[in-house]
């Protein structure tokens, strides 16, 4: 019972008791968001696309600022998703590294490429999505371009959650799985005992199970509780972490690793 409620407690702290948004760790992305003395600030959460017009702000020699540089040139990626993608890729890598990586839902796909380029004993990446943006294909092409050699490990397949294998050595990722996909997602990569990572958002109340906390919690967030504790109690070890706020409200990541992986 002690280690159901400090599971809890983790989920919860920081929250807000009105909103139940984390307020999120101050992050290295704040570099990104100045701008010349009276100019306006860059915000890494907007909906805008990147263009090369913003190619200076990516002025680094870092993961994030090469693929910055090179999605800039596709004119097709909001700033918000490649600074989320980040954020998570780079938080599942703190606790799970080698293996293949499955981003579910995956959008652009672009979680998998990060991990895939970080982590280079990621053998292939396999982007999950039953309908992909209409630009993901040029996304992919010019990543490709640039990094051919991951390219050609990183592949598209258009099926559900339920239609694409999870190996035991994989790594499952799913960004915004909205409602029930993400416990969909959890229930798939716990029958494989496969590593999974969730950054849950569209709390449904009315499908979803708070397990009767929402008295003392908000709901989303004893919802979140509640898939930590299904996790624990099949034997995952499970971490728990927010990325900034100002990119997603929906910003509560749930990491679990089974035993001996």
């Amino acid at each position: 019972m002690a280690t159901d409620w400090q599971t809890c407690w983790h989920i919860c702290g920081r929250m807000s008791t009105n909103s139940g948004i984390a307020s999120g760790p101050r992050s290295q992305l704040d570099r990104y968001a100045t701008s010349p003395p009276g100019g306006p600030r860059w915000n890494p959460g907007s909906k805008q696309r990147l263009t090369p017009y913003d190619c200076h702000k990516f002025d680094g020699d870092s993961v994030l600022d090469e693929v910055g540089r090179t999605v800039c040139e596709a004119r097709c990626l909001p700033r918000k998703e490649l600074f989320e993608s980040w954020e998570v890729a780079r938080r599942v890598l703190r606790k799970s590294r080698g293996g293949p990586v499955l981003d579910v839902a995956c959008g652009h796909g672009l979680v998998a490429w990060f991990v895939a380029l970080i982590d280079r004993r990621t053998p292939f990446a396999v982007c999950v999505d039953p309908k992909f943006p209409a630009n993901a294909e040029r996304l992919a092409a010019v990543l490709s371009k640039r990094w051919p050699d991951i390219g050609a490990r990183v592949r598209y397949d258009r099926v559900g959650v339920n239609e694409v294998e999870i190996l035991e050595s994989s790594r499952v990722v799913a960004v915004h799985a909205c409602g029930d996909l993400t416990d969909q997602v959890l229930e798939r990569s716990m029958a494989a005992r496969a590593r999974v990572a969730v950054l849950p958002c569209c709390h449904d109340h009315r499908e979803l199970d708070d397990g009767g906390m929402s008295g003392w919690m908000p709901r989303a967030v004893a919802i979140d509780a509640v898939r930590a504790g299904r996790l624990r109690a099949v034997g995952y070890r499970v971490w728990t972490s927010t990325i900034p706020v100002h990119l997603t409200p929906h910003n509560r990541l749930l990491v679990g690793v089974p035993p001996g992986a």
